[in-house]
């Protein structure tokens, strides 16, 4: 009976050591990746001839039209993005790209920073094609942060606190990323991941 009471005190112990070495499910579900934080490239290659280069500690682009596309691809993930841009920007952030030679509103979702888009509807906080906004939010002149949230067919786009997308789409089930400039002055300074 002791020899059994002295076992079990040690798995007991034993499970406790365990359980304080190893990271709770609550400190691994807060675990983020940065993909860019103002210093390189490195999680990024370049497609299109857009001048991207680091300013200041933000990826910055001005001239040219073009990608910034991630090396990895995602599925699952909440995606956190600070970006800047002037009035006449023409931007946004292209997730679960199906064609990564070709990314595009027609083969990734593409979250949008586009201020003075003629139709408005899918302007700044849409989803081209596929969810558009009402009173659309000005990023212009400012820094802004998008968290973007794709899991399984569900999405959510949230700029600055108001969330501006919620839809079921299943069109585009994983791919790259891309940061994309378009027109205008375009800037990102920091670019987080945490997968699900």
């Amino acid at each position: 009976m002791l020899r059994q009471s002295a076992i079990l005190a040690g798995l007991v112990a034993g499970s406790a050591l365990l359980s304080a070495a190893l990271p709770s499910s609550a400190q691994v579900a807060v675990q983020w990746t940065t993909l860019f934080d103002g210093t390189n490239f490195d999680n990024f290659h370049m497609i299109g001839d857009a001048n991207w280069r680091i300013v200041d500690g933000a990826a910055q682009a001005d001239m040219g039209s073009g990608h910034l596309m991630t090396n990895e691809t995602y599925d699952d993930f909440v995606l956190r993005a600070e970006f800047w841009v002037d009035e006449p920007a023409n931007s946004g952030i292209f997730i679960r790209c199906s064609d990564p030679d070709m990314p595009g509103a027609t083969s990734c979702y593409e979250v949008n920073i586009f201020d003075t888009r003629p139709d408005p509807s899918y302007g700044t906080g849409a989803i081209v094609n596929f969810a558009t906004i009402d009173n659309m939010p000005i990023a212009a002149n400012r820094w802004n942060t998008y968290e973007i949230i794709a899991q399984g067919d569900h999405l959510v786009t949230i700029l600055n606190g108001r969330r501006t997308v919620d839809i079921r789409d299943s069109t585009y089930p994983s791919g790259p990323i891309t940061l994309q400039y378009g027109t205008g002055v375009v800037k990102f300074r920091m670019v987080q991941i945490r997968e699900l």
